[in-house]
This record gives C-alpha cells, structure tokens and sequence, in this order.
C-alpha cells in the first residue's frame, strides 16, 4: 500500500463489535465452509486494494438462535493497518435478511403487532437485482453485486456489477456530480447506497421496466456497521434526487391491520399505482421484545426490520407462457409438443394459440428468445391482443370450457392421491411437507419405511390413509414408470375413481445443470434426512442422484388425471406457490392467505425426519473416481440436432450424427475429461488439484466455449476452447487451477459426442481432436458459432 493509503487507513476508526464480527465470520468458515464462505476480490485502487465478501448458508437464516453473528446479505470488508493493529473494517452492507409474512414466528401477524412499531414504509419491491455502492477511500468508489466485483471473466457480456456502474455514471452525470463527491459524501457518513439495478436490455425479469423507470432505483442507506442501521425513506429520497438515482416508490401506513388491509387488496387488483408489481417490502422497527416465545425475534430494540409481502400471480402464468414459447420454437408449433399439464389455465390456453401463430407469421422476431431477450416484449403483444375483441372471445371460450371440464371432474372423481415424479433434491419433501401442514392433506413418505419389502409397504400405507383423508401425497420419487403405474392399480377399484394429481419436475434443463442444483440441495441440508445425507468430501450423494437422472422416465401423458408442471431452478417460496395454485385449481382447496403460506414455509424449514440413518452407515468406504471431467451444462445433442439441421452443415456430419443418435452411442453424461485413473502415478499433482477443487463445499464454476464438432469414419468429438474460472471463486482456487493447467492439456480439451460401436474406445476422440488442430487431412469439422457454456469439475465413475 502506498504511503497515502496507508495514511488514510490508520487514521481511521474500526468500531471493536464491526473488527469482532469479521473475526468470527472467519473462525467459522475455517471451521464450517458450508455455513460460511468468503471470496476475495481486487478492488480498483492505485494499489489495488483486496476486499472480501461474505456469504453465510441461505437455509440456515431460519434457525433459532441463529448460527451466525450477524444477518447481514451481502457483506463487504478490508483487513486494514490500525494503530499498528491489523484490523477489519465493514467496506459494504446490506439488509439484513428479511422474511415473508409467516415464514419465521416473528413475522406472522400477530407477533409484527406486538413488537414493531410505526411508522410502517412500503416500498415497491424493485424487480430487477440488487448493487451496493460504497466508498472504498474517501476519492473511491467500489460498486458490486449482493456477493461480487469488477467482471465475470470469459463471461458473456457485462456483469452486474459492471453495468451497475455504468449506470452510476450516468446517473451522476445527469446531475452534475462526480464520483470523487459521492465516495467522499459515503465515506463521511459510512454509508452502503443499496439499489436496485433494473435495466431489460442487460438481464429481463418477471416485470417489464420503462424507459424513464431504467437504471438504478435507490431504496436504502445502510450504515456500515455490525448492528443494521438504515436511514429513513425521506433521507433516501432526498439523496436519491440530489444524486441522480431513480427514486423507489413508496407510501406510509399506521398501523399493522393497515399494512395486512392494503396487501391484500392490491394483491387481488394485481396492480398499484397503475402498473404491475411483484410486492412490498415493509420497513419498521423493533419497538420492545415480545411477550411471547413463540414470537422470538433475534433483534434488538430500536433496530431497524423488514418484512416482505410478495404477490404469486400473475408470476406463475407468466413463467408457464415463457417455458410454452420455448416448447414451441425447440420442438414445432404443434399444439401436441405443448404438455398438457400446461395447459390448465384458460389464459394459458389462449396464449399457446396466439404465439403458434406468431411463431408460423414471423419466427424472426423470437430469434433472441431462448437467450432471455424479447420475452418480455412478446408477454406485452399478447396482453395488448387479449384485450381486443378477438382475444377477448378466445379467453372467454377456453373459460367456459375449463368450467365445464372442472364440473366433470368433480363430478368423475372422489379422493386424490397427489404422486411427486422427481429426483432426490428437487424438494419434494419440503413442499409435501408444506401442502400437508396448509391443507391437512395425509402425506406417507416412503423413506420412512425400512424393510426389504418397503415398495408394497408404500402403496399400502397410502391406500390405507385414503380411508381417512380426501387427499394423500405418496412421497416418493417415483421416478419410473412402474412407480405411477402400481399407483394406479392399487386404486382401480375404488369408486368414485381415485385421482392421480402429478408434481411433475420435468427434465427440460440439461441433466449436468438439474444435477448441480439437485446436489448442492442435498450437501446444503447435510444429515437432515433418512437415507441420502450429503458427503462433502466424497461426494457420494451426487453419484446417487446421477444414478437417478439416467434411470428416470418422463412423466407420460396419459399416466396421471392431472399434472402441475414444477420447476427444478425455483426456491422453495416459488415451488409451493406453484403447487398450491396447481391443488387451489383442480382439488379446489381454498386458497391459503400469504400468512398461512409463511407458516407452511416456516413448516417445510424446520422439518426433521422421524428417522435417519445410522451415523455409522456414513463411514462405508468412500469410492474413488476413474476420472475427473468438467460436467456442460448444455445438452450437447440438442446443439447438434439443431447445427446438422441447418443448410450450410456437411452431410458426413450429418449422416454419423444421426446415426449415434439412433444407435443410442451419444455419450451420456457429456463431460471433458481433465484427468483419468489410467493417468496415475504420472498426472497425480494434477489429479490432486481436480480432487481439492471437487471436495470444496461450493465449488466454482467454470466457463468454456465449444468450437468445432469434428468426425472420422468412426468418431465425433467437440473442440473445447477458452477455459476460464466464472462467478463465484472461493479463495480463487478456480483461477489458479486454470492457471496452472499445462497449455497441451488446454489444447485438447473436447466432448466426446460418441463411437461409432462400442468397439471403438472413446479415448480416440482425444487423437482426433489433436490430429484436426494439426490441421491434418480426412477430418471433417463444422463450426459452433463459440457457444459459451458453463460448467463444474466432477468426480466421474464410470
């Protein structure tokens, strides 16, 4: 550090409680990585200056007492040089996190009565993502995402944080101010500027922004301080209009009563102040300890506290007309390639058939569709057509006939058993737990039945809970088609006939990326459950959950009554949402109030099994890999359907594509193999470093594009090109891994697509790929356009 910095550093003052806080947040993560990590990045100084983020274990926000010394998303701090003391100082700090109505006992109704106080400010929730400005010395600026700085290197386009500040230039511009004035007006005041960066030409959400409404909508000063302290809503919007930002719209309320009053009411309008929201976030403060326990709040009096309202719909539906749009520009514009199970709602069913005729008038127009672009441009077309007269009349007549339907059904059906077709980690537990604790719905899970008969002893059970409930969840994966099926038997001779209802998290993600979600889950919830526990160090759970993603069938047609179509990618506030409005449609259950949700939520959370495996099952020996492989989160098949289809594709291409697609010789999964088992002793530093990236308990991801696909008489392989480290990087293990790999190992990084028989070894894909850089003849190869993909570094055993 230069003299001037180092000047400036020692002279200030780190408050004991804000240096105490990061010394037990670093404690911690030495001792528990799961709970706590951190990631250090290069601040833009002149040194650069190091600065470190926090992040603390999502799940475990909910317990009581909390395992962590502050609640604090996004947290920001620098080892600074005190009065010869190394110490930490707070840099950045957000909101502490805060909770749904009902989804912790300090947020039901009831409890915000008795220990908050007024006023009570609603703030729209901003849709977009959030950035924290603050001063990193009293001329700097640092501006970052909830847990990151500066670029996503190799990553396509800006960063969030990049285009954060982009904005934040312009805003400052617009009003005359330099950066230097701000970072100065922060560091006086130590305050965290909290934002919402909302900007659809960068990243589009759920809500569509207007042009006036783009950019950096200010809604909070936090104090950099271990204790959360944020300013008033007018000093926020005195310095949001004095620097540019965008002011978040607000309105005051009295009372609590008034709060649950307005909330509702806009939650049926669906709309405030003339345009579309997502919800509130309600500020207040704690104003004494509660009286009672059952409502334990873990903050202080006179602290500042939030809590959210958040509204479902029309989110839902609104995810449902994307994922359809999708269907139809992979699969054909059939109405047959949409699955029925999406087509439930009456606006649903209109909005398929208006797109179908988009897609067949201008495909053009979707071209950036799948990338995330013009989504939401093509939700307002067809919003703005419903409300003419002819879409008028195609709602009106997919609403009779869902009346219709629904009346038959009832009429046809008695009891339900609602059957879950998933992989372990999905959280079909959690959101059976949920439905039961809101809708007293029996639920028989089938990890709590021990024995070598359990499968009989399953379909048992949930019989014989149809005596005494309407509605019975068979918790179970059942994950093939024999599953469903002995289901089905077991009830054919009931009368009124016993409906099946489907939870259907279906496999429209690539495996390598349902996988990734699906283990994190479980490593995440650690022991809390009967058998599959996660193995942070050999990784066994997620062997497990390959094994099932290979053997799973999709969830056919005609093999349930009903289907609510889930989605892998969603929390678990949006999954239950789902399948409460999917149970409120065709079970006709009432619909829960945003409390009861909370609760259900709070219920899920806390669930522990009644029994779990023995603590000694866990030390079976731990399996080592063959090989290690970066996994693509990419369905390769699909990218070289949609490349051979095309007119400028070479026909031999082509024609073995085709036939390794036919044969079933696609390899599967679609990984890079960095280092195998027959390499060793001679690869062994570099099998040690794939070892300790794989064994991290969050590892990186990494990023890579594909270039070429190549083919011979007998083999076809993808060129991998460009690897880097993206998002996240604890400890930067990920760049140094990438640094330290060999420029000949870099050179022949592929995929092998697949042999043409099982007699030719795959490992011929590797000379293939070497022998096409060479540029020697009789190689076939056709470019990829640089298709950017992302992917982790796995343990591979077979």
């Amino acid at each position: 550090m230069n003299a001037s910095l180092a000047d400036i550093f020692s002279n200030i003052s780190v408050a004991d409680e804000d240096n105490e806080l990061i010394v037990r947040l670093d404690n911690i993560s030495k001792k528990s990585p799961k709970l706590v990590r951190s990631t250090v990045h290069e601040a833009p100084a002149e040194p650069s200056i190091q600065i470190r983020s926090w992040k603390m274990n999502e799940f475990k926000y909910y317990d009581i007492p909390s395992p962590f010394p502050t609640l604090a998303r996004g947290l920001f701090t620098q080892e600074v040089r005190v009065g010869g003391q190394n110490k930490y100082r707070i840099v950045a700090r957000g909101y502490d996190k805060f909770f749904n109505i009902g989804e912790v006992p300090w947020t039901t109704w009831a409890s915000l009565e008795s220990h908050t106080k007024p006023p009570y400010v609603m703030t729209l929730k901003s849709n977009g993502c959030i950035i924290f400005i603050a001063a990193l010395t009293p001329s700097k600026l640092v501006v970052t995402s909830k847990h990151s700085l500066g670029s996503n290197k190799s990553a396509a386009g800006e960063s969030h944080a990049e285009v954060g500040e982009r904005w934040l230039r312009k805003h400052l511009a617009a009003v005359g101010k330099t950066e230097d004035e701000l970072a100065k007006t922060l560091w006086d005041k130590n305050w965290t500027a909290v934002a919402e960066l909302c900007d659809d030409s960068f990243e589009e959400h759920v809500l569509p922004i207007s042009n006036e409404n783009t950019g950096l909508h200010l809604h909070g000063l936090n104090e950099c301080t271990k204790q959360f302290k944020t300013m008033l809503p007018d000093v926020v919007d005195a310095f949001a209009k004095n620097w540019g930002f965008i002011v978040t719209a607000s309105t005051v309320l009295k009372t609590i009563p008034e709060v649950k009053e307005f909330t509702e009411q806009i939650g049926k309008a669906g709309h405030w102040r003339g345009q579309a929201l997502e919800g509130f976030v309600v500020r207040t403060h704690v104003s004494e300890p509660p009286t009672k326990a059952s409502s334990l709040s873990p903050y202080a009096p006179g602290s500042s506290f939030f809590f959210k309202v958040k509204f479902d719909e029309p989110y839902m539906m609104y995810r449902d007309w994307r994922e359809v749009t999708k269907t139809l520009l992979s699969k054909g514009t059939g109405l047959s390639n949409v699955p029925k199970s999406k087509l439930k709602r009456p606006e649903t069913r209109a909005y398929v058939d208006w797109v179908i005729d988009e897609i067949k008038r201008d495909r053009k127009q979707f071209d950036e569709f799948t990338k995330g672009k013009g989504i939401i441009a093509t939700r307002e077309r067809f919003l703005k057509w419903s409300a003419s007269g002819q879409g008028k009349q195609q709602i009106e007549k997919h609403e009779e006939e869902t009346t219709k339907k629904k009346q038959e059904d009832n009429q046809k059906f008695g009891k339900t058993i609602i059957v879950p077709v998933a992989v372990p980690g999905v959280g079909k537990t959690t959101v059976a737990v949920a439905l039961s604790r809101l809708f007293g719905f029996a639920h028989v899970q089938s990890d709590d039945i021990k024995g070598k008969k359990s499968a009989p002893q399953f379909i048992k059970k949930v019989v014989d809970s149809l005596k005494s409930h309407d509605v019975v969840i068979a918790d179970k994966n059942n994950h093939l088609t024999q599953h469903r099926q002995a289901l089905r038997e077991a009830t054919n001779d009931k009368s009124p006939p016993v409906r099946l209802m489907a939870l259907n998290w279906p496999f429209d993600l690539p495996l390598a990326t349902i996988h990734r979600i699906c283990g994190d889950r479980v490593l995440a919830r650690g022991d809390n459950h009967q058998t599959l526990q996660g193995d942070a160090e050999g990784k066994a759970h997620e062997d497990v959950i390959w094994k099932f993603l290979q053997q799973a069938e999709e969830l056919g047609e005609n093999e349930v009554d009903f289907s609510v179509e889930m989605d892998v990618e969603e929390p678990l506030e949006d999954a239950l949402a789902r399948a409460v409005d999917g149970c409120v449609r065709i079970l006709g259950v009432k619909k829960p109030s945003a409390e009861q949700m909370g609760q259900a939520l709070a219920a899920a959370r806390g669930y522990t099994p009644q029994t779990k495996a023995n603590p000694g099952d866990k030390k079976s020996k731990v399996t080592q890999p063959r090989y290690f492989a970066l996994l693509p989160e990419i369905s390769i098949e699909d990218v070289l359907k949609k490349r051979f289809g095309e007119s400028d594709a070479v026909e031999s291409g082509k024609e073995l594509f085709q036939l390794l697609s036919k044969n079933n010789r696609v390899t599967d999964p679609s990984h890079i193999t960095v280092v195998h088992e027959k390499g060793l002793p001679g690869d062994q530093e570099l099998w040690d470093r794939c070892r300790s990236i794989f064994t991290l308990a969050v590892p990186p991801h990494f990023t890579f594009k594909l270039g070429h696909v190549v083919w011979n008489d007998r083999v076809m392989a993808v060129a991998v090109t460009d690897l880097s480290v993206c998002e996240e990087d604890p400890e930067r293990k990920g760049a140094e891994f990438v640094v330290s790999l060999p420029q000949k190992l870099k050179d022949r990084l592929h995929i092998t697509v697949g042999t043409k028989n099982k007699d030719i070894a795959p490992v011929e894909a590797k000379t293939l790929v070497e022998d096409w850089k060479e540029g020697k003849q009789g190689i076939g190869s056709c470019p990829l356009q640089d298709l950017q993909v992302k992917g982790r570094i796995k343990g591979l055993f077979k």
